[in-house]
């Protein structure tokens, strides 16, 4: 599968060559000798270090990751811009290397446990570092989500998601049992106890915070989104669904009186064809466009016109496949992203402790409802929040982050897959059995 996933990413590049510049590139034999060397040398390495690991996972997203490389090679040619696919190469280079690095050192996931409070405490202070620092450092495109180090500049947030997961993993397993205790019976559903209700409340401030201090939209709903979902998934109550809904309608209506940001993302939304600012409301008509000069099949790669979509290689890169790939490509890459998700949920029902459940379950929530927000913004079924589409979507924080939200995936699914009697002795194990052991008297 990994051999057909480089293939067809090689053979999309080469599709585009031929379309744009009438012939093949005469370096593409050493891309695809790259490619492949990278592609062979990261499946040994998990095959050695890993060897239960999921073995339909690490396709997917080097398919996806392929695909996202020549659609922003696609559009530099278009655009007369060769720096995106040189960077995106080298993006995509230290993603495969930290998720290396992750499989190498983290052995077994559970150890990540004992780092529940200060993964929290870091990744609160990736999640506000942009906001306190000064605009000329943090903002781009009206969003304070980046920190600028001379021409480099990284979106601390990204990783600061992978942290918080784990301390909601952590923090969930310890508690679950006090969450899950029940109050006052409301209709047919039994709310949580009034005292219980600081974690969502934590939560939703902070989500809160993020969206005025940091004016993203999209970084808020993705933070609260993970939280209450792995809440659900922890006490199985649909109570704390409910009350994440109210509440996120309720922080959605205020942002949307008080932060001219989310306002102006909301009229766009609305009525795009009768707004003033042109450049947004340029880029969702001309995503509109695209997807309907696509079609049902595409106009084929190198043929549309995506390079007339306003940050069409990072925003709006799924509205750029629309045009050329069509519905039926855009469907394909939907359902690459529903088996990544959905192998993620099987690694969350099929591993045995409750951290690894928790946080396999919300890494595959976190890729999951990403891909939805994206998705839902360019196709106009919500408003567009300014989040990447994963593996797809330039931006080397995002490609990164997600190389090691996989990595941490697989490691789960190993410890899920590996044979009871191979399983490691370690010191969880020792105690249990400690626990169970017969004396003889």
């Amino acid at each position: 599968m990994l051999v057909f996933a480089t293939l067809i990413g090689l053979v999309a590049f080469a599709n585009v060559e031929i379309v744009m510049n009438g012939a093949v590139p005469p370096d593409l034999a050493w891309y695809a000798g790259g490619l492949v060397l990278v592609a062979t040398i990261t499946h040994l390495f998990v095959r050695f270090f890993a060897k239960y690991a999921d073995p339909v996972l690490l396709p997917c997203v080097f398919l996806l990751n392929g695909l996202g490389l020549v659609m922003i090679h696609r559009i530099d040619l278009s655009t007369n811009r060769g720096g995106g696919t040189p960077m995106q190469f080298v993006w995509t280079m230290l993603g495969i290397a930290l998720f290396v690095a992750v499989l190498w050192f983290v052995r077994d996931h559970r150890v990540l446990s004992r780092f529940t409070y200060t993964a929290g405490a870091a990744g609160l202070l990736l999640l506000a570092l942009p906001a306190v620092l000064p605009d000329a450092l943090s903002e781009i495109n009206g969003a304070k989500l980046w920190i600028r180090l001379g021409p480099l500049s990284f979106q601390p947030g990204e990783f600061a998601k992978l942290l918080v997961m784990v301390f909601f993993a952590g923090y969930l397993v310890a508690k679950r049992d006090v969450l899950s205790l029940a109050g006052r019976r409301l209709l047919f559903v039994d709310l949580p106890r009034a005292k219980d209700l600081g974690p969502v409340l934590l939560a939703w401030i902070i989500s809160l915070g993020v969206l005025v201090f940091e004016r993203d939209l999209g970084s808020s709903l993705l933070f609260f989104g993970i939280f209450v979902g792995m809440l659900y998934i922890a006490t199985e109550r649909v109570s704390w669904l409910m009350i994440g809904v109210l509440l996120f309608v309720g922080g959605a209506f205020a942002a949307y009186t008080f932060v001219d940001r989310v306002q102006m993302r909301v009229d766009l939304w609305l009525d795009p064809f009768g707004n003033k600012d042109l450049l947004g409301a340029g880029q969702i008509i001309q995503g509109l466009y695209g997807f309907a000069h696509g079609g049902l099949t595409g106009t084929g790669l190198g043929q549309g016109r995506p390079d007339l979509i306003p940050f069409a290689k990072s925003d709006y890169i799924f509205a750029a496949f629309g045009e050329e790939l069509g519905l039926a490509g855009a469907m394909a890459i939907l359902v690459v992203y529903l088996l990544v998700v959905a192998r993620g949920m099987r690694i969350a029902l099929a591993v045995r402790d409750g951290f690894g459940k928790l946080l396999a379950a919300g890494i595959s929530l976190a890729l999951g409802l990403q891909v939805f927000v994206v998705v839902g913004g360019v196709t106009k079924l919500i408003p567009l929040t300014g989040l990447t589409t994963p593996f797809l979507s330039q931006g080397g924080s995002s490609l990164v982050a997600n190389w090691a939200l996989i990595a941490l995936l697989l490691r789960i699914s190993d410890a899920a897959r590996r044979p009871v009697e191979e399983k490691r002795p370690d010191r969880p194990d020792r105690k249990a059995e400690a626990a169970t052991e017969v004396i003889a008297t």
